[in-house]
């Protein structure tokens, strides 16, 4: 009989914890008839017994579970473990002896609905806290905040790089240390919009930088007049200002990458320009032979300006190509400095090809002058001066001290010499103005015959008579003493 009581007295206090009813110690079980007394009512009570036990010993290990949960989150998120869990069921409280936790259906659902909205909660706090750590490093970014100042928020911008249950480091998501990240998020807010005018000025000196280098026209609306009267009104979001800004500075580094390898050419064709100027105004130099200091230099130059000039048609006609495949593949014209590349070089091809035909125009010239003074020479070479004829009749005139001029017999006696060695070529015919002994075999009296000198002029017949009859009255004026 005993053992039936106790045996349906944990029964019914198994069963009292499961519903999570208040159960009197005391068992109220009576027999009804001495078939309830049976070992075989007793097996099926024990059997009874461990199916309530084994599921008492299942609920207590999810309470625990829960509880476990429970403080873990607690803990992360800077929340009271002990008044969380005793607003599930006191009986929870580790601190409170001589009570057994609830297992019942009630206390299960409280607890499972309990951690649900904790983890809720640590999402959305890890959702703000990201939102945060975004906000401040951009501000950090924008006003050079130092290092030092950055590492009192490291708690907060950590948590960008992990996953929702990386996150375990105790009061990691605490109220306090979100409400320290919004504080400073304001802050840094309210020195941007201050600051918004140096920031935007430094952007848009970093956006004319990048045209400058690539030689491109910058966006007509990011002019300094436009966005100071932007800035000056008020009525703008700081934040889209400066994205609009980063925006274009995007834009315009990718444009200037895609114009690289013609720009380099552009350089190149550039310096080939300024060598080619100053090959021109080196060859304009009479001087650029003497033996001057840094001559050597000069020649040394323009031996390497003149192998970079002669590769300039090719880099010209390379760099067209690549400029018209570049227009066609972005759909508008390659701009250099606001002028279309394209028309610049064709008029620098134009105007040297204009440079080619009067250099060729020049040489030709020359060509058919130094062949005019050398049929010239050829032609009047050969006749007797009459100037010289009648200066070497007249006599060495005495200087005003009686002495003899020297130079006067120097140049009497050259022009006999001249006369002597042409009278022979006076006697022969021309042709056409050519001697045509000289087109067969010459003797060797002509081929040794001397040359005109340096100073000899070939005279017409009109200024050969004028010139006699000065030398004639010359000669007739009394010679003075």
């Amino acid at each position: 009989m005993r053992q039936f009581v106790d045996v349906k007295a944990n029964i019914e206090q198994i069963s009292a914890e499961v519903l999570g009813i208040i159960h009197n110690e005391s068992s109220t079980y009576s027999p009804a008839s001495e078939d309830d007394l049976s070992l075989k009512r007793l097996d099926g009570y024990h059997s009874q017994l461990q199916a309530l036990q084994m599921e008492k010993s299942e609920r207590l290990q999810k309470v625990m579970d829960y509880v476990g949960t429970v403080h873990d989150l607690c803990a992360v998120l800077g929340m009271d473990f002990f008044k969380t869990i005793t607003e599930v069921h006191p009986s929870l409280d580790d601190s409170t002896s001589g009570q057994s936790k609830s297992i019942s259906n009630d206390t299960l659902d409280k607890l499972a609905k309990t951690v649900t909205s904790l983890r809720q909660e640590k999402k959305h706090r890890i959702k703000k806290l990201q939102d945060l750590g975004t906000s401040l490093i951009e501000l950090w970014n924008l006003m050079d905040t130092p290092i030092e100042e950055q590492q009192l928020f490291y708690h907060v911008t950590c948590i960008l790089s992990m996953s929702e249950d990386e996150v375990s480091a105790p009061q990691a998501l605490a109220l306090d240390k979100i409400e320290q990240a919004e504080v400073e998020v304001e802050r840094l807010d309210a020195l941007k919009a201050s600051k918004t005018r140096e920031l935007v000025i430094k952007k848009k000196e970093e956006l004319d930088e990048i045209c400058r280098q690539a030689h491109m026209d910058a966006d007509p609306s990011t002019e300094n007049e436009k966005i100071m009267a932007i800035i000056d009104s008020g009525m703008f979001d700081p934040s889209e200002l400066l994205a609009s800004m980063d925006l274009q500075i995007s834009k315009a580094k990718e444009d200037a990458l895609s114009r690289t390898d013609i720009m380099e050419k552009v350089e190149k064709w550039m310096s080939a320009c300024e060598e080619e100027s100053w090959l021109e105004d080196y060859s304009r130099d009479q001087n650029r032979y003497n033996a001057t200091r840094g001559a050597h230099l000069n020649l040394k130059r323009a031996e390497r300006a003149r192998v970079t000039v002669n590769k300039l048609p090719a880099l010209v006609d390379s760099l067209m190509a690549k400029t018209r495949s570049w227009e066609e593949e972005y759909g508008f014209p390659f701009l250099y400095d606001g002028v279309r590349l394209l028309d610049m070089l064709e008029e620098y091809s134009l105007v040297r090809q204009e440079k080619e035909e009067e250099k060729r125009r020049a040489r030709d010239h020359k060509k058919l002058q130094e062949q005019i003074i050398t049929e010239q020479e050829t032609y009047f070479g050969t006749r007797q001066s009459p100037i010289r004829a009648v200066s070497s009749k007249k006599p060495a005139g005495a200087r005003m001290n009686g002495s003899v001029d020297m130079s006067v017999n120097r140049r009497l006696s050259l022009a006999s010499g001249m006369l002597q060695s042409s009278n022979t070529d006076m006697l022969v015919p021309r042709v056409n103005g050519v001697n045509p002994v000289r087109n067969g075999k010459e003797s060797k009296r002509d081929r040794v015959r001397p040359a005109a000198p340096a100073n000899f002029v070939a005279l017409t017949k009109e200024e050969s008579l004028s010139a006699s009859s000065m030398s004639s009255r010359d000669s007739a004026a009394p010679i003075p003493v």
